[in-house]
């Protein structure tokens, strides 16, 4: 089977073929995936896949309810974990952005409703045949970061917004030549 590029070893390829792409409209995965993407800023994907169960496990399988909670001592705690990303500010993020999820969920119904929204409930098909084609930021992207900055979510640039994108299926940029298109 042909692959995108990027997806060479390891945790990438299962979740090249199962997951990137592919539409979401789960409230939970979209919490975690949104998480997953904030923790990878200035890191590499692969580096996020390898700890993705250490987050599932330290944050409660990434139920926002229970993480809006999150009090000092367990702010504290979280960087001490060597399976996670220490990074002070991406931990506080993660509380952060469990408040503003909450907050969309009851303003919209659901997370979904609102992110779906950006692209008019319809993923976005590509058709790039390299993956230098495949740009970092768009317009929605841009669009995305501003109003959830404004909402109260962290690390949520318009880079992070289109991987975000990108992983939960509002985008499929698999290549032309990607058998997992």
């Amino acid at each position: 089977m042909t692959r995108c590029d990027w997806a060479k070893s390891g945790l990438e390829i299962p979740y090249h073929d199962l997951e990137w792409g592919k539409p979401k409209y789960d409230d939970a995965m979209l919490f975690e995936m949104l998480i997953l993407e904030g923790m990878q800023a200035g890191l590499s994907w692969s580096t996020i896949l390898a700890k993705r169960e250490n987050y599932r496990q330290a944050l409660d399988g990434f139920d926002p309810q229970k993480i809006k909670d999150y009090d000092q001592d367990k702010l504290d705690e979280l960087p001490q974990n060597a399976g996670l990303i220490r990074n002070r500010l991406k931990m506080q993020a993660i509380v952060k952005n469990a408040k503003a999820f909450i907050q969309v969920q009851t303003e919209f119904g659901s997370f979904s409703t609102y992110l779906w929204q950006y692209v008019s409930g319809k993923p976005i098909q590509h058709d790039y045949h390299h993956f230098s084609e495949v740009p970092a930021t768009t317009p929605i992207s841009e669009k995305m970061s501003k109003d959830m900055k404004k909402r109260g979510f962290s690390f949520v640039g318009p880079t992070i917004c289109y991987a975000y994108m990108q992983s939960v299926g509002l985008v499929n940029d698999h290549l032309v030549s990607c058998d997992y298109r």
